[in-house]
């Protein structure tokens, strides 16, 4: 089939997939500020540099919700995860918050790509023409 005549889709499911990110994002940030009491008592405080860092990983990942769309925010990401399994050395009960999440990104980054490859090929539901 060539890509000409591949119909696009009655809806863009990329845009789905930026709200299901976006939406990823805000309860890792919700999370992560969770870990903050866990900080105060066994991080040292949440005055120390690992409390002021899990606040700016969380205020990172909410900022991240509003650049979703773009090239650049998904790389950022899983820099942040990355960040917060790094944080290992420091406490590792928000490291172990990390390993989730990036668990979570890598498959929804492979549920993408899948999902581009099909409409690629054009065998999505939506773009299917009625039968008659």
């Amino acid at each position: 089939m060539s890509e000409e005549s591949v119909p696009k889709p009655a809806k863009d499911p990329m845009k789905g997939f930026r709200g299901v990110m976006a939406g990823s994002l805000i309860m890792e940030a919700i999370t992560v500020a969770l870990a903050i009491p866990v900080v105060a008592k066994l991080g040292g405080g949440v005055g120390t540099g690992t409390g002021w860092a899990v606040i700016a990983i969380a205020v990172a990942l909410l900022l991240c919700c509003g650049v979703i769309k773009r090239p650049w925010a998904v790389p950022v990401v899983l820099v942040l995860q990355v960040v917060l399994i790094a944080m290992a050395f420091l406490l590792p009960a928000v490291a172990i918050l990390g390993v989730i999440f990036l668990a979570f990104w890598l498959w929804v980054l492979w549920l993408r790509r899948d999902v581009a490859r099909r409409m690629a090929a054009g065998t999505l539901p939506s773009q299917q023409q009625p039968q008659s």
